[in-house]
């Protein structure tokens, strides 16, 4: 029988090693835990395999609403007091059979995660279960990653024997090994700073906060061990809410569980924004299958590059921000699905399906994310001053460098097949300084994060080339002027 208290331990091992973001979650599959393999027994009366439905209808009261559109507010508002929707974090803790007291659990949990009293309180006033029906569904799916579930696809699971139950992890204190104590401060801050990028760091995070809990008192003193004054900051923007970052965080676990376990084919839904004159939000949702290749974090978003059709029909390449993906959860497709296009089945029989390092070489070729997109030569004119200031020993990409005037025409001729952009640059270029800084680079034609660079170098830098990423340049100056006629 599952019979472990929701010590500090315990959740840890739920949460993978981030207690600090995913407390109530990790109460909640305790206290689901509980139910399937403790006194309430649910494994040996669910139908074997169960759906959410199942689950759902046990959990919760019959007051509480079954909806999967309705938001908290309107799910727990009417709901029955005796529903665990209106249990707090702190009441879940104290009708538990932990051995220790909430007071205690807090001063481990605290020493644990590093997170200060304070925000600890307020996080014990939460409802782990006052959230949506998806949430509570994504932890099916979870419990199964952890080995606790069955996953059978189609929102169909099993529960495991306790035999073969996993052995609950827990944090063990690592020692500081080489690092001073300022030294793992320091290596904290930083790592906090950017484990959103890499859900996993959060596991580092944990430890060196445990290392710094448990140094041993007779080296250093109490006052060497107190939280320096903060002097690094590390600004890195990341424009996702909470909730939603949850999400992409565990879209981003399933997809690494797939690439640990084998490879294969992942479909999902994916919100597509439409070009309208009118209505500029307005999208749609298309269904995408595709062979997942490796993640990036860029442009303040996390994105999957993969092989297949993209959302306009086209196979190839195409990057997939993991925030629109509209799927609470990638469906794995076998190998046998009728589904997988015949293109990719070639592929899989030939083994020959497209790497990580092709990526990897085709960002080195040209300056640009959409790495797949046409490679077109740039040339950029600066100031002097403003080129010495702002793009001298700067890292943009390692095509983009500096360039003498008198060797641009002999570059254009030999690199710009098209006859009439060729003249139209030469001309273009022949009525420029001579002493002014001229930058040439390799570039991916349409690439968003390029435009914004080149936004961004605005009214200081001048497009030469290409001709469409100059004339895009000059629109968009010309509508931007228009704001300032009144």
């Amino acid at each position: 029988m599952f019979s472990y208290p929701p010590t500090p331990e315990i959740l840890y091992g739920l949460a993978k090693g981030r207690l600090a973001d995913r407390l109530g979650r990790s109460l909640r599959l305790w206290a689901l835990l509980q139910r399937f393999y403790g006194e309430a027994s649910w494994a040996s009366r669910l139908p074997q395999p169960f759906r959410y439905a199942d689950v759902r209808d046990r959990l919760f009261a019959p007051t509480h609403q079954l909806s999967e559109s309705l938001g908290v507010e309107v799910l727990t508002a009417a709901c029955d007091t005796a529903c665990c929707c209106q249990r707090s974090l702190e009441t879940w803790l104290a009708e538990s059979t932990m051995p220790s007291s909430v007071a205690d659990w807090q001063q481990q949990v605290v020493k644990l995660t590093g997170l200060s009293p304070g925000l600890l309180k307020e996080s014990l006033k939460q409802y782990p279960f006052a959230t949506v029906h998806r949430s509570v569904r994504d932890d099916l799916a979870y419990l199964a990653d952890l080995g606790w579930l069955v996953n059978k696809g189609q929102g169909r699971f099993f529960t495991v024997a306790s035999q073969d139950w996993p052995q609950m992890p827990k944090a063990q204190l690592a020692p500081l090994a080489n690092l001073s104590v300022a030294q793992t401060w320091e290596m904290l801050r930083s790592l906090e700073s950017i484990s959103f990028v890499q859900p996993n760091l959060e596991i580092i995070v944990q430890s060196l906060w445990e290392q710094l809990a448990a140094h041993p008192a007779q080296k250093v003193t109490p006052r060497d061990i107190a939280e320096p004054e903060k002097r690094i900051f590390i600004h890195l923007d990341y424009i996702l809410s909470a909730p939603m970052q949850e999400q992409v965080d565990n879209l981003q676990e399933q997809i690494e569980q797939l690439w640990r376990e084998s490879s294969g084919v992942i479909q999902f839904d994916y919100s597509l924004k439409i070009e309208h004159p009118i209505e500029p939000q307005t999208s749609r949702i298309v269904s995408i299958i595709t062979y997942p290749v490796c993640l990036h974090y860029a442009r303040r978003a996390k994105y999957l590059s993969a092989y297949g059709y993209d959302p306009e029909g086209i196979f190839g390449w195409h990057n997939y921000r993991l925030d629109r993906m509209t799927s609470p959860q990638l469906k794995i497709l076998s190998w046998k699905d009728s589904q997988i296009p015949k293109r990719l089945m070639t592929m899989y029989r030939d083994r020959s399906f497209p790497t990580s390092e092709a990526v990897s070489a085709a960002l080195e070729e040209a300056w640009g994310f959409n790495f797949y997109l046409p490679r077109r030569l740039l040339i950029m004119r600066f100031s002097p001053t403003f080129a010495q200031r702002y793009v001298q020993q700067t890292d943009r990409h390692s095509t983009f460098e500096p360039i003498a005037y008198g060797a641009l025409p002999s570059l254009i001729k030999q690199e710009i097949k098209d006859a009439d952009a060729q003249a139209s640059i030469l001309k273009m270029l022949s009525q420029k300084k001579a002493n002014d800084e001229y930058y040439r680079a390799w570039i991916r034609l349409g690439d968003t994060n390029i435009v914004m660079r080149l936004r961004e170098w605005r009214p200081n830098g001048e497009v030469i080339a290409p001709v469409e990423l100059r004339q895009q340049m000059k629109q968009e100056s010309q509508t931007e002027l228009m704001h300032y006629k009144t």
